[in-house]
């Protein structure tokens, strides 16, 4: 496979994640298959998507900023809970077998998409601030540890844990999204980039992809509000379906 078409293939991958992890998530259940497919064992691809989670988010926080939406301190606070989580899970990463990585990678895939597909209580109630519960602290450690190891999925997530236990509305839940992703990837990266387990060339194409679709989807997001994010989930929802089912 030439280096352009590469080079193409991961910056259309990398787009399309980053529009889905901003909005919704689940991009890295295209980036992961793609990185594989050209290659990379499971715990290299493993690495080598975080340093375009790390791109896309930063691009992210950047274009909410920009929009004049944004609770920094909050954010930092709800993402110094998933540190200790983020690295326990990436030393796990890099540790197991690239056969049990494809295993688990494979199981949790289908596990997010049936996920989704429950039933949704909605809650008119949603503030911009939120409510308070003591559960959004263990749920972020654990939310840490699930991203530090696998990260597929993990927006659904933080989407679930500050939509349904702090009550917040989607466009600030987004907001925290991206900024606790963007400050838990930053150790786990380091750790599988110590390990020897990132290709900082195929990162790169994939980082700019991902760069571009996260800062439109999150202005996207600002300017449209709930509704879009809603109707973005839908069709992630739809796209991951189509990949298991191996139609795309």
């Amino acid at each position: 496979m030439s280096e352009p078409f590469t080079a193409a293939l991961l910056f259309g991958v990398g787009l399309l994640a980053g529009v889905l992890n901003v909005m919704a998530g689940g991009g890295s259940a295209f980036t992961l298959p793609a990185l594989i497919f050209l290659g990379l064992d499971g715990a290299t691809a493993n690495g080598t998507n975080r340093v375009a989670i790390l791109t896309g988010s930063l691009f992210a926080a950047a274009a909410f900023r920009r929009e004049k939406v944004s609770r920094l301190r909050r954010s930092l606070a709800f993402g110094l809970w998933t540190l200790p989580g983020a690295v326990a899970g990436a030393v796990a990463a890099v540790r197991i077998s690239d056969a049990w990585f494809q295993r688990i990678l494979g199981l949790v895939m289908v596990g997010v998409v049936v996920s989704m597909l429950l039933p949704r209580h909605e809650d008119a109630s949603t503030t911009t601030e939120g409510t308070s519960s003591w559960w959004i602290y263990p749920a972020l450690l654990g939310i840490g540890f699930y991203g530090g190891f696998i990260q597929v999925g993990v927006g659904f997530l933080l989407m679930a844990a500050f939509y349904h236990l702090l009550r917040m509305n989607l466009v600030y839940v987004n907001l925290h999204k991206v900024t606790v992703v963007l400050l838990y990837t930053l150790p786990a990266l380091a750790v599988f980039a110590w390990n020897g387990n990132v290709d900082w060339v195929l990162g790169v194409s994939l980082s700019a992809g991902n760069a571009l679709g996260s800062w439109w989807a999150a202005r996207l997001a600002v300017r449209r509000g709930e509704g879009v994010i809603r109707l973005v989930m839908i069709l992630a929802l739809l796209l991951m379906a189509a990949r298991l089912l191996g139609v795309i």
